[in-house]
Order: C-alpha cells, then structure tokens, then sequence
C-alpha cells in the first residue's frame, strides 16, 4: 500500500513516468485508485452499470488503464486521463466488437444469434450492419474527443468549418505545414506550450507567407491536433494529403 500522502500530492503525470521507469508499487496503486475513473468509461460504451467483480468488459478496461500507462508521452499534447480514456473506449469496444456482443444500445432488426441463422449470408450481413454501427459509435466518440481537444486551443469546429480554405490547393498546403509542424520537435513543443502557432519561426520552415499562415492558423492547428492524437477516423482523411 503506497497511499502516502507524498504520492496522492504528486501529478498524475509525474506518477506516470515513475511507473514507465520500474515503479510497480505505484503502478498497483494507480490501477488500484482509477478504478472508479475505469469503470465509468466502460459504462459510458456499453450503456449499463458495470460491476468491476463480475463484468468482462471491466477487465478489458482495466488492462487497457496499464496499457495506456505504459504508452502515454506528455508529447502528445494531452493528460494522461484524456489518453486513458481514448485507450479504455477503444479496447473495450474492440472487444465487444471480436466477441459479437449486443451491450450497446445499437439497434439492430435482425435477431443476432448465429445459431438460429442457417444462412450464412443473412449471418454475414447483420454482423456488417453491427460493425457499422460501432464504426459510428467509436467515430462519434472521437469527434467528442476532437471537440474537447480543440476547446484547448480556443477553437470549435463551427470556427474551423468557417476557416478551412475554399481551394484543394491551399488546403493541401496548410496540410503540409501541419505536418511540417508536427515533426519539428521544438515548434510542436511550442504549439503544446502555448497552445498557438509559431508564426514567425514557422514562417521560416515553409513555403508559405507569413499572411498565409494567419489566415490560415485556425485550420492548421486543427490539422497539427489530429496528428499529434489517436484520432483513427480523422486521420483517414488525411492520407495523402500534404505529403
């Protein structure tokens, strides 16, 4: 038991990177403590109470928790719990998913019991139409998290719908510039600092002019936020773009 007051004090981050270097004694109490926090991520994909003793899925998120321990890095721009809960929603829908579950509140006319099927493309067709639906489910979990992410950065997506360039060319070069962005270790770092774009040090990094860049700055941080998270759906509309 490690519940000192010394640890309860310390952020979370910290504790973090204790446990990414060898601390397993506070890796057991974090996992022991975020149960709660755990719990109530499962419950908000499977749409029920979850009973930390009895239910599966409750495993599944605590085994996502350490996962999402062990693969965190402040460089991502976000905390640690904002991570974990991406980690958690995603695992246990994976499973829900590899398992052919019905726990969501998806609603399905055909009857999803394979045995009593004996067609195997009617088989077939309602687990795609259930795919399909969880595909929805984690899409709009997703955008929930962009949505948040972006309040961060003084930004929503009515601002961003408003300020994304009218031509492919000018967007496919804003792109560009994200990604620019994105892999210089000192600018990236400046955008998570400040939360804002290095205008005068990007302006040296890019083919674009420094008005280009302002008109532009609301929809290229936007871009930099996808890159720099797990954003699965929102980063497929990025292949191949700007690179």
């Amino acid at each position: 038991m490690i519940a000192s007051t010394s640890v309860q004090e310390q952020p979370l981050e910290e504790l973090v990177a204790s446990i990414q270097q060898g601390d397993t004694a506070t890796q057991n109490y974090l996992l022991r403590t975020y149960q709660p926090f755990i719990a109530k991520c499962v419950s908000e994909v499977c749409k029920r109470y979850i009973d930390p003793k009895r239910d599966d899925e409750f495993s599944i998120g605590l085994s996502a928790f350490n996962e999402a321990i062990f693969s965190y890095s402040a460089d991502r721009g976000c905390s640690f719990l904002s991570f974990a809960k991406l980690v958690i929603k995603r695992k246990v829908i994976d499973y829900i998913r590899f398992n052919q579950k019905r726990p969501l509140s998806i609603s399905l006319d055909e009857n999803f019991d394979e045995e009593l099927m004996e067609n195997p493309l009617e088989v077939a067709v309602v687990k795609d139409k259930y795919n399909q639906e969880l595909d929805a489910v984690y899409r709009k979990e997703e955008i929930m998290e962009f949505k948040e992410k972006l309040r961060e950065y003084k930004l929503t997506l009515i601002e961003l719908t408003e300020a994304s360039p009218k031509h492919r060319d000018a967007r496919d070069s804003a792109v560009k510039t994200a990604r620019i962005l994105y892999h210089d270790k000192n600018l990236s770092e400046y955008v998570y600092r400040k939360k804002k774009l290095p205008i005068k040090e990007l302006v040296k990094k890019v083919d674009v002019s420094k008005k280009t860049l302002e008109r532009n700055r609301k929809f290229i941080l936007a871009i930099f936020i996808v890159l720099s998270g797990d954003y699965i759906y929102l980063k497929d509309y990025l292949k191949g773009v700007g690179q």
